[in-house]
């Protein structure tokens, strides 16, 4: 391991350190991260137990290392697959700022690094976090990546680690995995299918392009949208399922059953004439529907 990091820290230093800098941070997706910490934060303050300082510094050190690694892994599997999509062929590999090696070392170094802080530094609640933290890495890394170029099911893989951070912001309070805690990863889990589909649908042709599986490609637009469809509903039950556990009360379940009926009424509206139009305007809703429904849950668990 230290070898691999210290070359590719030589290679780093070979490049413009503006360039090698910047390109380096893209390599683990700033703002999918940034958005994983808050998740993980909002899962730390919902579990039961108390909530201490240096539990929350480990938890967003760990989690920013582990899925830092998974990103950079990932873009570096990716890396001949980039070139070919419009949204991914200016990142650091494909146009070439960075050697492969470089992403190789500083992803690997980064999970070195991840998983004892997490196992280790969380006193009894490490080794759970820990494990879900490498269920989430291996997953993303070892399963869902290669999988996009062979089956559109990669989608329900991936959804894995999207979700995870969430749970484990909630066991490295707990300790446990439980009911309540897996329906808090269920919402962020579900949410990732209508979404993800809604941008294979109005980037079709760019994921065709770069060889990647998707539900459209496999088996047609109205079968997607049926499917969108479908998990809009699902997410709406989910999202429900706080209130019953216990995880947040009855402001939360208003706020989820307004916004959920809403996404999935706009879902349906395009169930037999839904285009690229709706498609995208879906996928901005559900980006809107994702942090008013997990803000809620996070402001009134804590009430």
């Amino acid at each position: 391991m230290s070898a691999a990091v210290s070359s590719a820290i030589a290679s780093a230093e070979s490049l413009p350190r503006r360039v090698a800098a910047a390109d380096i941070l893209a390599l683990v997706k700033p703002r999918i991260l940034l958005m994983t910490l808050v998740t993980a934060t909002g899962g730390m303050s919902l579990a039961p137990g108390g909530l201490s300082l240096v539990t929350l510094a480990v938890l967003l050190a760990g989690t920013a290392l582990i899925v830092g690694a998974a990103n950079t892994l990932n873009m570096y599997l990716e890396r001949e697959v980039d070139c070919l999509m419009v949204r991914t062929k200016d990142r650091p590999l494909p146009a070439g700022r960075l050697e492969p090696r470089v992403a190789l070392g500083f992803g690997v170094g980064l999970a070195f690094l991840a998983v004892p802080l997490l196992t280790f530094g969380l006193g009894p609640a490490g080794p759970i976090t820990g494990l879900c933290a490498v269920i989430a890495f291996v997953s993303y890394v070892m399963v869902y990546t290669p999988m996009k170029q062979r089956s559109h099911i990669a989608t329900w893989i991936g959804a894995i680690p999207g979700a995870m951070p969430a749970l484990m912001g909630w066991t490295a309070v707990s300790g446990r995995v439980d009911a309540a805690g897996l329906a808090v990863f269920s919402v962020l889990f579900v949410w990732q299918i209508p979404h993800f589909h809604a941008i294979t649908l109005y980037r079709l042709r760019d994921y065709q392009r770069a060889g990647l599986a998707t539900l459209p490609g496999a088996r047609g637009e109205s079968a997607t949208r049926v499917e969108i469809v479908m998990y809009a509903l699902v997410q709406l039950a989910v999202s429900l399922t706080l209130y019953p556990l216990g995880v947040c009360g009855p402001i939360y379940l208003v706020i989820a059953a307004v916004t959920g009926l809403a996404y999935a009424g706009y879902a349906a509206s395009g169930l037999f004439r839904g285009d690229a139009r709706w498609a995208r305007r879906l996928f901005l809703a559900s980006i809107v529907y994702l942090p008013l429904v997990y803000g809620a849950m996070v402001v009134d668990g804590r009430l």
